[in-house]
């Protein structure tokens, strides 16, 4: 018998104050919902409880670029109109609003994963959650999909300082494009995202057949599924891939993001699993008894979101919670029947069983071309971790690299 994981969970009441907008479905609030669930359960006597730092620009800086940190840094509502031409550029505008402490905001969930991977390097946790992370779409020098700081690819250089390979898996319904687009090219990183894939699906990237190119060739794994997907196909699905990938890869670390926007009746998702199909992910990844960051991500009901991570808080401490949901000060949120279960709907699944038997077997392929690449067989964890740049081979290789460790002291 193994003596119970220690948890420690991030969260700063500030971070559900901000307001995306009348219109636009991202609901910071869902985040104080959550955390309100977790109390009333009393999950937080059985967890360290953390207020995370607020980021500095220059830890953001670690992966984003400067100029569009501090872009961020300066813009506000008010002087929006002045910067038409950054608006553009850094893709800022309906999706990714301007609002008020737009910036703050970015602080408080880019810095709870980076101490969420701190504590893990540090070996201070077993298991670190920041339910406000998980924001997989932004790019190096842009916004994309309500997302302006990446905090997983932060939060992954952080833990590469420790570990020679990070396991990364994603399941919101939208392919984790800004997480695999950052560590493409490199084998300390393995991106595995099962996402609902489609031309007029954002962001419309994920591809079974996209793997990773250079050093990073077969390091990129996406499972691209289709409408209706249900909690049995799933959770088959992803225990075989997942199972498979830990065997061939052997991380040292991994980061799961749970959007739940794969949840039945979301408002932006199409997929059909219960909090419960869901939640087994969670409980699978949990067994593999690494070093592991969980995070939120998408998910736009907001009442199933609040549900579908306090169970999961739930399965990472080991505790099973009671399907009434207690008085709390959200309550009214859960009428009418007050549970803590959300159902999965009559919907059709469009994944036949030939179609997910098909994908397995593509990802199977290139699991194989990795098995015994000399990459996998590292025992050094090298020194801090850097992403290439996409024009480096045009410069002097040592001026390059000399540059590149020193920027990252």
């Amino acid at each position: 018998m193994t003596s119970k994981d220690r948890v420690a969970y991030f969260y700063d009441g500030d971070v559900g104050n901000v307001y995306f907008g009348p219109n636009h479905p991202m609901k910071p609030h869902r985040l104080c919902m959550t955390h309100n669930l977790v109390l009333s359960y009393e999950l937080h006597k059985k967890m360290e409880i953390y207020r995370p730092h607020k980021a500095y620009p220059v830890e953001l800086a670690q992966f984003h670029s400067a100029d569009y940190v501090d872009f961020l840094h300066r813009i506000t509502p008010d002087t929006q109109h002045l910067f038409a031409n950054e608006l553009t550029q850094y893709n800022l505008g309906e999706d990714c609003p301007v609002f008020d402490n737009l910036f703050e905001f970015c602080q408080i969930y880019a810095g709870g994963t980076i101490d969420a991977a701190q504590r893990l390097n540090n070996q201070l946790c077993d298991i670190a959650i920041n339910w406000a992370g998980g924001l997989h779409h932004a790019k190096k020098c842009e916004a994309s999909g309500f997302c302006y700081i990446n905090d997983l690819v932060l939060g992954i250089l952080e833990l590469l300082k420790y570990h020679a390979r990070v396991l990364y898996i994603d399941i919101d319904v939208h392919h984790g494009d800004g997480v695999e687009e950052a560590f493409y090219f490199t084998d300390r990183v393995m991106t595995v995202s099962f996402h609902k894939y489609g031309d007029m699906f954002f962001p419309g990237t994920g591809d079974v057949k996209d793997v990773g190119e250079r050093e990073g060739k077969y390091y990129a794994i996406n499972v691209p599924l289709k409408d209706g997907i249900d909690d049995a196909s799933f959770t088959r699905l992803f225990k075989t891939i997942i199972a498979k990938v830990v065997e061939i890869y052997l991380p040292g670390a991994i980061v799961l993001q749970c959007g739940a926007d794969s949840l039945a009746g979301d408002r932006l998702g199409c997929f059909n699993l219960s909090i419960e199909g869901h939640a087994e992910c969670v409980r699978f990844v949990k067994k593999f008894n690494m070093p592991l960051l969980v995070t939120g991500g998408g998910g736009y009901t907001k009442e199933n979101v609040a549900r579908c991570w306090t169970v999961e808080t739930g399965v990472l401490l080991d505790t099973e919670l009671p399907k009434e949901i207690p008085d709390n000060e959200y309550i009214s949120y859960f009428a009418p029947d007050y549970s803590l279960k959300s159902q999965s709907k009559n919907m059709e699944n469009l994944n036949s069983k030939t179609y997910l038997s098909t994908i397995k077997m593509q990802v199977f392929e290139s699991l194989r071309c990795i098995q015994h690449a000399p990459g996998v067989q590292m025992q050094e964890v090298p020194p801090d971790f850097y992403i290439p740049d996409f024009d480096e081979l045009e410069q002097n290789p040592d001026e390059r690299v000399g540059r590149k460790l020193n920027s990252f002291k």
